[in-house]
């Protein structure tokens, strides 16, 4: 899909589209972080699961950020969320967090279409230059996923993250909106 091409269809991919959370999703993304291996790849924090209360729908605008829920085209399906957060606009930056809810929901394109989808929310309706994030080093799949969306690895926190008696890297990646732009389809 040519992300450009359709200027009334912002918040719509090919897989997913980005959503505002309703009253129903609080309890969908509680269950989420049930599942250890969600939250032991979203976050440095240690694992805990949260209340329903703890994921009450909030507006899509935060404190120098925005948040959006991630449905499925085909059947409307709640699968996960994105964000950009801790947006500096006088530095035009922000940091990227996204996840996929379920192992079954993941590894289909769902994550890669959504990147697509913030990437350009962050460089045309916010008009950012610069989206950064941080990955750690067990979860190959989304570093490849970041990779292939442009992301360039800008440095490691070594041994910054403490998972199950085992050390493993913190990744920097960022990504600059002249390389995002050179990588759109024409």
């Amino acid at each position: 899909m040519d992300y450009t091409s359709n200027p009334n269809n912002w918040f719509h991919g090919n897989k997913v589209r980005l959503a505002a959370a309703i009253q129903q999703d609080a309890q969908t993304l509680a269950g989420y972080t049930e599942d250890y291996e969600y939250l032991r790849n979203l976050d440095t924090d240690y694992a805990v699961p949260q209340t329903v209360q703890e994921n009450e729908p909030k507006s899509a605008r935060m404190d120098h950020g925005v948040e959006f829920m991630l449905r499925t085209i085909d059947e409307d399906r709640l699968i996960g969320f994105v964000a950009l957060h801790s947006i500096e606009w006088n530095n035009q930056s922000a940091r990227l967090a996204i996840g996929i809810g379920k192992a079954k929901d993941r590894n289909k394109g769902y994550g890669s279409d959504a990147l697509q989808l913030i990437l350009r929310y962050a460089f045309h309706e916010l008009n950012l230059n610069r989206v950064s994030l941080d990955v750690i080093s067990y979860n190959e799949i989304a570093y490849h996923a970041y990779k292939k969306a442009g992301f360039v690895e800008e440095g490691r926190m070594r041994q910054a993250v403490l998972r199950g008696g085992q050390k493993y890297d913190r990744i920097m990646m960022g990504l600059l909106r002249e390389e995002w732009e050179a990588r759109k389809p024409s």
